[in-house]
């Protein structure tokens, strides 16, 4: 079902005017444009008249594009138009070659990790990776190496790491299988993406890029140029973040540096592990169609960057906010940032980030996409174009409830240092458990992941042995305004789960 291109390695090619062809798109367009009786799944059959509340919800036209995989004219065949759709795609960012998920960005790190055991035994990752990456480490058994990334320590949030942690990290593992990095961060913080290629290369290992966050990255000039284009060989992509798919489709791209070959049949294999057999034609169309328009893109993409250029230009002149990406000098893993991530300094403004959040959905109907104690995080999607006056005017119009509250220093707390770990992620995971009170933990090996934010590295990894430090930073965490333990099983961090039965352990 997936095909291979040849294309440039400089990423993506040049933007092209007019509309471009969606082959799948259109040939899903085409086959639901036909008189069908349907006698196969879904079972809706696309009756309109007998699915009622389906159909009021999504309207009659999903319901008859939702066809199910393996029809011929579609996705069969090797001149199938999903094959051209993945073509086309692997030509769009610069890929070896290219696989639709309907899964995630989530489903592409599960598919990378589970084919690092056959490069290594160590994967050497960035300590703030998404959780979907230890969920893989959960799934390949493979030992962890971890690079701590920068913090923020005014923010309390993380950034990437530099080519000489990720180097001191490597030569410390030379049975490792692969180096695994994010960029850009959350808050549009671009790594040095070529530098890490080259470190990684240098030590005999594939880079892995999660690159969930920069879908969109080299369509236009004013954008970061993308991993692909920097020398990584294998990235996810969470098309549906910022560059117009549906929720939960995203690309896996294999890059065509010196470990395509080794790489590309593992992959192919991981893939047909964990893609679902009745993946999604909705999904699957509407990433064809995002890479149409972002290639067709390029006055749209411009309109978007100057949009979220506006929005920063208006806040730093109004003064009541700060920009956070204006401190992005001063850390020597940022090697650029996405214009269309808005990071606001709320805290500056006399307001937390979660209150802000709230009160901006509640009182003005709009959605941001994240917030902390310190910021929020508002993206404009390539190509949308959003009512930022609208933005601009209900962000000043928030009340200032934090002014005479004096400074807020929980995110200043000084990061704990992990424990060691005894167990992989994955044995940890599949051994008995049990939750016992937080202070009984300590010494004893978890069964969980457990993250503090802001910043949002992992704090404790399942096998990691839990230190007092983790829980007296935890706790302190969850009792600040707005605290927040990911993965915690209460909110004020009383019990954790461990593994059972299991010796206790030095600490």
């Amino acid at each position: 079902m997936n095909s291979t291109t040849t294309a440039p390695t400089t990423g993506p090619p040049p933007a092209r005017s007019g509309p471009q062809p969606a082959p799948y798109a259109e040939a899903l367009r085409a086959q639901a444009s036909r008189d069908w009786v349907r006698l196969n799944v879904p079972g809706h059959a696309a009756d309109t008249a007998s699915f009622g509340p389906l159909t009021s919800l999504l309207g009659p036209e999903a319901l008859r594009l939702d066809f199910p995989p393996l029809l011929d004219g579609i996705d069969l065949g090797p001149t199938a138009p999903l094959g051209e759709a993945l073509s086309l795609a692997a030509e769009a960012w610069g890929a070896r070659r290219t696989w639709f998920l309907t899964n995630g960005a989530s489903q592409g790190n599960q598919i990378a990790s589970l084919v690092t055991p056959a490069l290594g035994r160590v994967l050497v990752v960035q300590r703030s990776v998404h959780s979907s990456v230890i969920d893989g480490l959960v799934l390949s058994g493979l030992e962890a190496a971890f690079v701590q990334p920068s913090v923020d320590e005014e923010q309390g949030i993380a950034h990437g790491v530099t080519a000489e942690d990720l180097a001191k990290a490597l030569a410390e593992h030379p049975d490792a299988a692969a180096a695994y990095v994010v960029s850009p961060s959350y808050f549009g913080a671009v790594a040095d993406v070529r530098a890490l290629a080259e470190t990684a290369h240098a030590a005999g290992v594939p880079l892995i890029v999660d690159e969930a966050w920069g879908s969109h990255f080299g369509f236009h000039p004013a954008l970061p140029g993308n991993a692909l284009s920097q020398g990584a060989d294998l990235v996810t992509s969470s098309t549906h973040k910022l560059a117009g798919s549906l929720t939960q489709s995203a690309m896996l791209h294999l890059g065509h540096g010196p470990f395509a070959d080794r790489l590309e049949p593992l992959v192919d294999r991981a893939f047909r592990l964990v893609q679902s057999t009745s993946a999604s034609a909705l999904l699957m169309a509407s990433l064809d169609l995002a890479r149409a328009t972002l290639v067709a893109g390029h006055d749209a993409i411009g309109a978007s960057v100057e949009a979220a250029d506006t929005v920063r230009r208006v806040i730093r002149r109004l003064g009541r906010y700060a920009i956070v990406s204006d401190s992005f000098g001063l850390f020597p893993d940022i090697a650029a940032a996405d214009p269309l991530r808005i990071a606001i300094d709320t805290r500056s403004g006399g307001i937390s980030g979660h209150e802000a959040r709230r009160l901006l959905s509640r009182d003005h109907q709009i959605m941001v996409e994240v917030a902390t104690d310190s910021a929020i995080v508002a993206v404009v999607g390539a190509g949308a174009a959003p009512d930022t006056d609208r933005f601009i005017e209900a962000l000043h119009c928030l009340p200032t409830p934090l002014v005479d509250a004096g400074p807020d220093n929980r995110s200043r707390l000084r990061l704990p240092a992990p424990g060691p770990a005894r167990l992989t992620a994955r044995e940890a995971f599949l051994c008995p458990s049990r939750s016992v009170p937080a202070g009984e933990a300590v010494g004893m090996i978890s069964a969980d992941t457990l993250a503090a934010y802001p910043p949002g590295i992992p704090n404790v990894l399942p096998g990691e042995v839990i230190t007092a430090e983790v829980v007296d930073f935890l706790q302190r965490t969850a009792t600040a305004p707005s605290g927040h333990v990911r993965g915690a099983l209460d909110h004020a961090v009383s019990r954790l789960r461990v593994v059972d039965p299991a010796p206790r352990l030095s600490h």
